[in-house]
């Protein structure tokens, strides 16, 4: 690969070509009148309806990107296209128009890519519609002025819509303006992060929703007196989250696998076109083409969209149980986020620098994130990007739920997925430390406490400690991301340390007060058979080992393998259990570090020799 290209070979060329195969394939699912567009499927959670509206809305996005950065025939097409479905969309005596925010909630988050799309093609869209039409779209807009929406990333739906509404003379409202900036304002944590509401819910809404919507916002509000207020501290948080994106993308341009509404896919990209949009200059505009290149060449070389050119619920392919309640055939299509740079022009830096190589390509990478709790550790040798996660669960401290599988492990990368099938909301079985039960359950870990986070002599550590239980969910709970409430068989506490440095996690663990009739169990890294290499070695009173098998388990592979210690009978309170955990393509690295417990603190000599020395926690029994 050469040229602007070295690393992934797309030019903006390529991108128009991707973004025009999937508008295309849309076509022959649109209703006669272009309303709707069904993908094919099985209906979402919220009905066909609500999906069709999705599949318009989300594609009208993307569309508009094109329209906005390229004037030729294509773009013409496209925005005549779109003009008669939004026509036929508001049309109250339409029998297929669309479900309105007043009639359904979902609604509401369409109304914000629908207001995107009309602001990015404001003169080959919005200024050609007839007025009657443009009345109705006004009117249909208008109804989340005043409406309800949950504190989380949804207040900023209420304000992109309401911010085009005023640009054309609709109402708006300064209270919910006001209220919606605050309630942001709320989810900001360390470092340019976003909590996606009050839970320690930290993932891929960050960038995607959190930083991309208020950047697009100051665009749409340039020169308003509250847009002017906050600019500089808006752009000074994108500023500051931007190099750790770009630190969480594995050298093969796979995003980190974990957090909810996966299936979106390379919207992952978004916040770096984010960054070139506001002119960041955190990342230069090659770092911030490669990554976000290098994540649609992830998906590209990996049958995405698929052979009819659609984005199936999935991440490769159709895997329809990584949907959320919410998903439908529509849903995938906030991928198009993640074409947000072909609003800039061809002569923008963004396309035409040349693409520098992301972190992990220029060296092995050790980072600390406080916000969400994570130990970052990219290796060079085999492009995997690896969190260990003492910080993030979509829960609250104290508060005992089962774990969702997508935020609750220890361990999340660009090269697994936990396990997403029934057996892993029931109990976790990857990247886990665990007091089984008499039935041989694994306890759970949600509401934990964050003890420490940080770095010291080369490597990064981290320290929780939660109450063990178990849990019997309650039946017919909606997945949101969040864990299972239930029927709650609680345990003694567990104190869980990680000290990770190059592939390896030297995982610790101890059990705090009396309490555990079982054996502790440390489980490893999930992969498929014959792919990247997982190990779990006995560090420290773990001698029993195994692998477990489940068929199904993850969309990356038809079979997923997960390696375990365990301790030989009941867990003893108070004494240091100690695993090696191992995720690498690298054959070389297996050779495991050691460990050795003196006067408070752990040392760890790893294979090439350094040895890292770490304090441990001082935790009284029974806090």
């Amino acid at each position: 690969m050469t040229g602007l290209a070295p690393c992934t070979g797309l030019d903006r060329a390529d991108w128009l070509a991707t973004t025009d195969r999937l508008l295309t394939a849309l076509r022959p699912w649109a209703s006669a009148d272009h309303a709707t567009i069904t993908p094919p499927g099985d209906p979402g959670g919220y009905g066909t309806r609500v999906d069709g509206l999705e599949g318009f809305a989300r594609s009208f996005m993307g569309a508009a990107f094109r329209i906005a950065g390229t004037e030729d025939a294509t773009s013409t097409e496209l925005a005549e296209w779109y003009a008669e479905g939004i026509a036929a969309g508001v049309d109250p005596g339409n029998p297929g128009r669309w479900v309105r925010p007043g009639e359904h909630d979902q609604a509401k988050v369409e109304a914000a890519a629908l207001s995107l799309g009309l602001h990015l093609t404001r003169t080959r869209i919005w200024d050609r519609l007839d007025q009657r039409t443009r009345d109705r779209v006004v009117d249909y807009l208008a109804e989340l002025v005043g409406a309800a929406v949950p504190p989380i990333n949804w207040v900023w739906f209420r304000i992109v819509t309401q911010t085009f509404l005023r640009s054309v003379g609709g109402p708006w409202s300064r209270a919910d303006l006001d209220h919606d900036l605050a309630v942001h304002e709320s989810f900001v944590r360390a470092d340019g992060w976003f909590a996606d509401g009050p839970e320690r819910a930290f993932d891929h809404y960050a960038g995607w929703a959190l930083h991309f919507y208020p950047v697009i916002w100051l665009e749409m509000a340039a020169g308003e007196e509250r847009a002017e207020e906050l600019r500089e501290r808006y752009l000074a948080r994108l500023d500051a989250f931007l190099p750790q994106a770009a630190a969480l993308v594995g050298a093969d341009g796979g995003p980190l696998f974990q957090g909810r509404s996966l299936t979106y896919r390379f919207a992952a990209a978004a916040p770096f076109w984010a960054g070139a949009i506001a002119g960041s200059t955190a990342l230069s505009p090659g770092e911030l083409r490669r990554a976000a290149s290098g994540v649609l060449r992830h998906f590209l070389d990996r049958g995405v969209p698929d052979e009819q050119g659609l984005l199936p619920l999935g991440w490769h392919g159709a895997w329809r149980p990584i949907a959320q309640r919410y998903s439908g055939p529509g849903s995938p299509y906030w991928a198009f986020k993640g074409m947000a740079g072909l609003a800039l022009p061809a002569d923008h830096p963004v396309w035409t620098a040349r693409e520098e190589p992301l972190p992990v390509e220029g060296g092995d990478v050790i980072e600390v994130m406080p916000a969400p709790g994570w130990l970052v550790a990219g290796t060079r040798s085999d492009g995997i990007v690896r969190v260990v996660n003492h910080g993030t669960d979509h829960g609250r401290e104290g508060v005992l739920v089962s774990d969702p599988p997508l935020y609750a492990r220890i361990g999340y990368s660009t090269a697994t997925s936990p396990v997403l099938s029934a057996a892993g909301w029931e109990e976790p079985l990857d990247s886990s430390v665990s007091l089984l039960d008499h039935e041989g359950r694994a306890s759970h870990r949600a509401g934990f406490r964050t003890l420490a986070i940080g770095a010291t002599d080369g490597a990064a550590h981290g320290f929780s400690i939660g109450r063990a239980h178990w849990v019997v969910p309650t039946p017919g709970q909606p997945d949101h991301g969040s864990g299972r409430i239930g029927e709650i068989t609680a345990g003694p506490e567990i104190l869980v340390g990680s000290i990770v440095r190059g592939p390896w996690e030297v995982r610790l663990a101890r059990v705090e007060g009396a309490g555990a009739n079982g054996p502790l169990r440390v489980t490893g890294w999930p992969v498929a058979p014959g792919g990247a290499i997982s190990h779990v070695v006995d560090l420290g009173g773990l001698p029993e080992h195994g692998v477990v098998t489940i068929p199904d388990a993850t969309p990356i592979s038809a079979t997923t393998e997960i390696p375990w210690r365990a301790s030989a009978g009941a867990a003893q309170a108070g004494r240091w259990y100690a695993a090696g955990v191992l995720l690498s393509r690298d054959p070389a690295a297996v050779a495991p570090p050691a460990v050795a417990f003196e006067a408070g603190h752990a040392a760890v000599t790893w294979p090439d020799g350094v040895t890292s020395r770490v304090e441990l926690p001082e935790v009284g029994h029974g806090s």
